[in-house]
């Protein structure tokens, strides 16, 4: 339990795992802890969720990981637009799913709906708070896990040694304050301070190019989907009375701002320059810039310190993906971090975090780095455009692209590369949202409402419970619950088959026997205790 006490001037906290950042990636972690029976508490400088008008899209990926927890009745519906693009070139994004397509959430509400569950699942959150240094330590040692003193001052081995932990010291609005946790987990965005206190290597390269934007009230101009001009590329889209504008002239470098935000004046004129209208008249709400730079932790586990969202990956905001990425990443890694606290799994499930999630970010940066070229370059990647939109044309290509920019083609080694067997089509996937009838009668059920309570799941699809199997996963009863349904005809689910499902949703074993189960249990939800 998170213990607060006084120490002179300084409020002392304990906890299991301190997590810096409380923008979507921070949050959606906060609440995947508490839901596995971690302890946390969250500190931000801001003091509440972000009013500025930053990511806009949920894509169908990240739609589905808010209805596994129940989120989406409070959400409503959304706008949803079938239709997205790669590099400016418009894409059918719909792929099987219950939530096909893009929607239109700013991010403001999908913090304001991860902060609120946060809350109800006794997240500890404290903003105002600006973290100033941490310390990871081994028990015994007195020193950080390096053997080197402060994480700020020597950096900070990986893989974590006995029972030791993290300090953190933070200013509050009421002073000091010196948090002992577990873990840390840096959330806390691209100019990460956990980065940079634990000097991470965060290989890449520096944004060369960039787009302006702007939010404006009091200007009528046409909307323009990704316009190519002579001498730029010009974007606008009205809603509710305001224009949303973004801007690149080609062959503009990225201009050096030292962290401060482009004057309205600068928009304007590069926007006058590209499209030949004067938006000056207008009445900006908001003004940034961001650009194309492309960088990605080496590792995004150090020890007792990991990374998620955009404090393990830069890059342009391209197709709404950034932060999608993100709240996909905590995903993943919340249910892990849950079962090492609680001591039913070893740190060697924390490294499936780095190998699962660093092979996903590094094809999204990918991707956006070819988008960033279609769309800044100048004429001469017009021939690579044209042949674009005609292979988008293809099916494959189309589903492959969407799946991409969805995240419903994420496919994850849940094997690991020292077991070789028959491959399942849904192996490493997400299981997809089925409808189930119960073998004791009654209604029927989606597998998403099977998932609400964070824990695994093994789903005998034969609707009598295989016995053998039942008696397999009986030792893991506490982590694992055994659902005997059969799936409605027509379905994407295999009858007669049995399939274990992570807490993240994803398929870690798939058979029509306990052949191999054993294996597959202890590989994600630990080894038993002597006396289980």
């Amino acid at each position: 339990m998170t213990t607060d006490h006084q120490d002179t001037d300084t409020t002392i906290l304990d906890t299991d795992v301190l997590v810096v950042g409380a923008g979507p990636a921070g949050l959606m972690l906060a609440t995947e802890l508490r839901l596995g029976g971690a302890e946390v508490v969250v500190v931000d400088q801001r003091p509440g969720p972000t009013t500025e008008s930053r990511a806009s899209t949920l894509h169908a990926r990240t739609m589905e990981i808010l209805d596994s927890r129940g989120l989406l009745d409070e959400l409503g519906t959304p706008p949803c637009e079938p239709r997205g693009h790669f590099g400016g070139v418009p894409l059918d994004l719909t792929l099987p799913s219950s939530y096909p397509g893009q929607w239109k959430v700013a991010q403001t509400r999908t913090e304001e709906l991860l902060q609120r569950r946060a809350a109800v699942l006794g997240a500890d959150l404290r903003r105002r708070h600006q973290l100033l240094s941490l310390e990871a330590k081994s028990e015994g040692a007195g020193r950080d896990e390096a053997g080197r003193g402060g994480v700020g001052r020597g950096g900070v081995g990986r893989g974590g040694v006995g029972r030791g932990g993290v300090e953190a010291e933070a200013i509050g609005p009421y002073g000091p304050v010196r948090i002992r946790a577990r873990y840390l987990v840096g959330c806390d965005g691209e100019d990460s301070t956990v980065r940079r206190l634990v000097r991470a290597p965060f290989p890449g390269r520096d944004a060369a190019r960039e787009l302006l934007r702007a939010d404006v009230s009091g200007v009528e101009v046409a909307d323009r989907r990704f316009q190519r001009l002579e001498h730029g590329l010009a974007i606008a889209a009205t809603r509710e009375g305001v224009t949303r504008v973004m801007v690149h002239e080609f062959g503009r470098p990225a201009a050096e701002r030292g962290g401060a935000e482009p004057d309205f004046a600068e928009v304007t004129d590069v926007w006058k320059r590209v499209t030949g209208e004067d938006i000056s008249q207008g009445t900006p709400l908001w003004v940034n810039a961001f650009g194309d730079a492309n960088r990605q932790l080496a590792h995004y586990r150090h020890g007792r310190v990991l990374f998620a969202g955009d404090a393990a990956h830069r890059q342009m905001p391209s197709g709404g993906q950034a932060l999608n990425l993100g709240v996909q990443d905590a995903f993943n890694l919340g249910w892990k971090l849950a079962a090492v606290v609680r001591g039913s799994a070893g740190e060697d499930l924390l490294d499936t975090y780095h190998a699962e999630r660093h092979t996903v970010g590094r094809q999204v940066l990918a991707n956006i780095r070819a988008q960033v070229e279609l769309l800044l370059g100048g004429p001469e990647v017009e021939p690579a455009r044209a042949l674009l939109t005609e292979l988008v044309t293809l099916d494959g290509v189309r589903q492959h692209l969407a799946g991409m920019i969805s995240g419903l083609g994420i496919r994850y080694d849940v094997e690991g590369p020292e077991i070789h067997s028959d491959e399942h089509p849904l192996l490493g996937r997400r299981l997809p949202d089925a409808w189930l009838e119960p073998a004791e009668g009654g209604a029927r059920r989606r597998t998403t409402e099977l998932s609400r309570t964070g824990r695994g799941l093994l789903l005998s699809l034969d609707g009598d419970g295989d016995p053998a199997l039942r008696a397999t996963a009986a030792p893991w009863s506490d982590r694992v619950a055994f659902v005997a349904d059969r799936p409605t005809a027509g379905g994407p689910l295999p009858t007669g088959q049995a399939l274990l499902v992570r807490p993240d949703g994803h398929v870690a074993w798939a058979g029509s026997g306990p052949a191999g189960l054993a294996r597959a249990l202890t590989r994600w939800f630990g080894t038993l205790a002597a006396d289980d």
